[in-house]
């Protein structure tokens, strides 16, 4: 067996606590590429080649990844089935349980010229209102749609799940200072509270917020800001990346801190995201460049370049690397990400310790 398939197995089997009830008869999802299942490439009308998919579905699913993201196994341990894009309209689409509006490459504040995604936060919640207004509207209609559409109270008793912020943060280093980046942060947290209190504010009550993760480790950030070694972290990630990453965190969690205070008929769940993927970074040393990234030849292609013929070839063994692309987690990191998530170690308010009944994985 190999080294990270080791890993994942030897996390602990989680339960169940009394605030994350794990029982949500739907989930709407918002975020970026971490969380996106096809949402960018349906609403761009872009392509997602091959290799991505290969792992799981057998084929490009709309997700940057070889296989299944974490909210993929977070939603299958929820005992649902994995969230319809929002856009998608294609593959007889399903929102009996949730929708998901997550777009690769999308931001909290509002998309610039220069974005890869128009989606922004503040977009996805607009989105969403769209939808549960049609949605009601239908229902209202004909029960005829039942099987496909979530019911009304669907809505106040759902779980709203959040993984955004990683783009502010990653793509303002291409063309702004750390000090600039680092005084951005509070305006960006101030676009993502509007957007959780519009939201409050009509009915939702449960909410799940993901930090997010340690930038400087990924190995594009790595080979393209982390060439001077006294650059680097002790985990060889790019410090200044990771720096910014643990700010913005910090502020999120005081403000999730502040809305749990704030809003005291809901529940508010903050997941360190930061902390299971540097943990299993530092106990796994294939990574990074250049063992999985090669910033002109993507994952799986082949090119000519100086008269070379180069093929990339290490997304054949996906369930031995951290990383996919040298921006997105492979499967095998993903599934031991939800796991350790699923443990209830590392959210706020903790769960590890309430936990009444065992929850079957399925991964």
């Amino acid at each position: 067996m190999n080294h990270l398939l080791i890993l994942l197995f030897t996390c602990c089997i989680p339960y169940l606590s009394n605030g994350i009830e794990f029982n949500y008869p739907a989930v709407f999802n918002f975020g970026d590429s971490n969380s996106d299942t096809g949402d960018l490439v349906a609403g761009v009308g872009d392509n997602l080649d091959p290799p991505n998919g290969q792992t799981y579905f057998k084929g490009p699913s709309g997700r940057f990844c070889d296989g299944r993201l974490i909210v993929d196994f977070l939603i299958d341990a929820m005992d649902l089935p994995f969230l319809n894009a929002y856009l998608e309209a294609l593959g007889v689409p399903n929102f009996r349980k949730g929708c998901n509006f997550a777009a690769a490459g999308s931001t909290i504040l509002p998309p610039t010229p220069n974005s890869v995604s128009p989606f922004s936060f503040g977009i996805q919640v607009a989105q969403f209102f769209r939808f549960k207004s049609r949605v009601l509207q239908l229902q209202s209609k004909s029960r005829r749609f039942n099987k496909y559409l979530p019911d009304e109270d669907y809505f106040s008793q759902g779980l709203y799940m959040f993984d955004i912020g990683q783009n502010d943060l990653a793509g303002s280093f291409y063309s702004k200072s750390y000090d600039q980046i680092v005084a951005s942060i509070p305006l960006v947290l101030i676009e993502f509270e509007a957007g959780i209190k519009k939201l409050y504010d009509q009915g939702a009550r449960n909410f799940w917020v993901h930090n997010t993760g340690p930038l400087g480790c990924l190995p594009q950030n790595i080979a393209k800001f982390g060439t001077d070694p006294s650059k680097l972290d002790a985990l060889g990630c790019v410090a200044a990346h990771n720096k910014a990453s643990n700010i913005f965190n910090l502020q999120l969690h005081a403000l999730v801190t502040k809305l749990q205070a704030q809003y005291l008929d809901a529940n508010i769940t903050h997941i360190d995201i930061f902390t299971i993927k540097s943990n299993l970074i530092a106990n796994f040393s294939k990574y990074g460049p250049p063992l999985n990234y090669n910033s002109q030849v993507a994952c799986g292609q082949t090119k000519t370049i100086n008269g070379s013929s180069i093929t990339t070839t290490v997304c054949n063994d996906t369930t031995e690397y951290v990383n996919w692309d040298g921006i997105h987690y492979t499967e095998a990191a993903n599934q031991h990400i939800a796991s350790q998530i699923l443990t209830g170690k590392f959210s706020d308010p903790p769960f590890a310790d309430k936990m009444p009944f065992l929850l079957n994985l399925k991964f």
